[in-house]
């Protein structure tokens, strides 16, 4: 085929009873210059905005105590303008923004008819999964999102720890039958999973929907012209794979992490350079997501964005949508080939790993090394040409962006963060690499 041609809770039932469902919204294109492009859900016949609004990275500011708080006016900004240019998905999770993001989401949302837009969210159980817990996890989302029904939920992150961690967390508990008359109910409207982990763990949740045992509405998947052939195969599986396999189902695509974390808006150098000679009116950002637009079976492709820039730009790149041809996937093919050969750490700064027992910022420490690699700022050898001043400035800003007591060497091992991250990182032994490097520049031993 060618690529563009892919182009057990006894009282489930009576705890489902406890509210009265909704009928289904229905959205159209916004008023404007840019028409946003729809995708039709044909599960259901939703028309959903291809690019939807992921709610794990929204504005963050110092409250009086110093804590990070969401910048709400900010948010109701953002989410305003999201609205009145046609999008029309939001997608959030209990986990997100250590507990804030759902009710950020809420107050934005729920300024606005509630048919005119769609709500995701999660059962983000990795804690405590027991069903008091996990019940109590589904409840509060309704509050805290001012709504009484879902339209996209989702199991959350199924695929880390395989079939034995899935039926921790939703078989021996219960949920599967609880969420089963949920939406019997009214009250979840499709129900779907995100998916990290390897070619094998998909194939069973795939074996479960074919069997007829865990019919999947939907599915939320990793993809990106970098992850689509050359994730590591092992702990997360190559995109390619994932789509081929929803797409011959007939099971509808939601697209995160588009972007890698922002890795794809802010590539290297050269990299950069090679786009902009072939489209120097397009920003960066935006191959990442006519890639992910380009394939027919995605129904959207969310985008944490953090302020109106990206969220404008992005807005400009779906609402003139093109399409990649042959050539242009060939293209993108190779820069994430050479992508490969950079020393990157493959952190999407999603923060799960976070609060760390000893204090470490981890997803700081990793996004200041990035992007130094990413920007051309990185010693790496004593022999480079500029070489002092390049380990100068990279040991200045790394004690600007990250405390001395939260930085790299700091960290013993532990592995407390190992289990939580989505990518499969191995933490401990990325911060150990990234403490002897810096320990290398200080000593002048590269």
């Amino acid at each position: 085929m060618k690529r563009r041609e892919f182009i057990i809770i006894s009282g489930a039932a009576a705890i489902a009873a406890a509210c009265a469902p909704k009928k289904s919204p229905s959205s159209a294109p916004a008023e404007g210059p840019e028409q946003m492009v729809l995708r039709e859900n044909p599960v259901n016949g939703d028309k959903v905005s291809l690019l939807g609004f992921g709610c794990m990275r929204w504005p963050m500011i110092k409250d009086a105590d110093g804590k990070d708080v969401i910048d709400q006016e900010a948010v109701n900004e953002m989410v305003d303008y999201a609205i009145a240019h046609g999008v029309n998905y939001f997608d959030t999770s209990p986990a997100y923004l250590q507990g804030q993001s759902e009710k950020a989401a809420g107050e934005a949302l729920s300024r606005h008819p509630r048919e005119s837009y769609y709500i995701a969210t999660k059962l983000s159980n990795f804690g405590d999964r027991s069903p008091e817990a996990s019940i109590e996890m589904y409840r509060n989302s309704f509050r805290q999102l001012k709504t009484d029904y879902f339209d996209y939920y989702l199991l959350h992150s199924i695929g880390r720890g395989g079939k034995e961690a899935f039926n921790r967390r939703y078989v021996e508990n219960g949920m599967i039958p609880f969420l089963r008359a949920e939406k019997a109910a009214g009250r979840i409207r499709n129900l779907g999973f995100s998916f990290h982990g390897s070619q094998q763990e998909f194939d069973y949740f795939m074996q479960l929907h074919d069997s007829g045992e865990q019919v999947w509405d939907f599915c939320q998947i990793e993809m990106n012209y970098v992850d689509w052939t050359h994730a590591d195969g092992v702990r997360n599986a190559n995109a390619d794979y994932l789509y081929a396999e929803l797409d011959k189902r007939g099971i509808p695509i939601v697209i995160m992490e588009p972007l890698l974390g922002g890795r794809l808006a802010n590539v290297p150098a050269g990299i950069a350079r090679q786009m902009k000679e072939r489209e120097p009116d397009m920003s960066i950002a935006s191959w990442a997501f006519r890639f992910c637009g380009t394939f027919p079976r995605v129904l959207c492709t969310l985008s944490g964005m953090t302020s109106m820039d990206p969220l404008q730009d992005n807005i400009k790149t779906f609402g003139h949508f093109k399409p990649l041809t042959d050539e242009e996937l060939d293209f993108l093919e190779r820069m994430a080939t050479q992508m490969k050969e950079y020393p990157l750490v493959n952190c999407t700064d999603c923060k799960y790993c976070m609060p760390c027992p000893w204090g470490i910022d981890i997803p700081g420490t990793f996004q200041h090394y990035n992007r130094a690699i990413t920007e051309g700022t990185y010693a790496q050898s004593s022999q480079q040409k500029d070489y002092r001043k390049l380990k100068k400035a990279y040991l200045v800003s790394y004690d600007r962006a990250v405390a001395s007591v939260r930085q790299a060497d700091h960290c013993i091992g532990c592995g407390v963060c190992l289990s939580h991250c989505p990518q499969n990182i191995a933490i401990p032994d990325q911060l150990r690499r990234i403490a002897n490097y810096i320990n290398n520049l200080k000593q002048n031993t590269l």
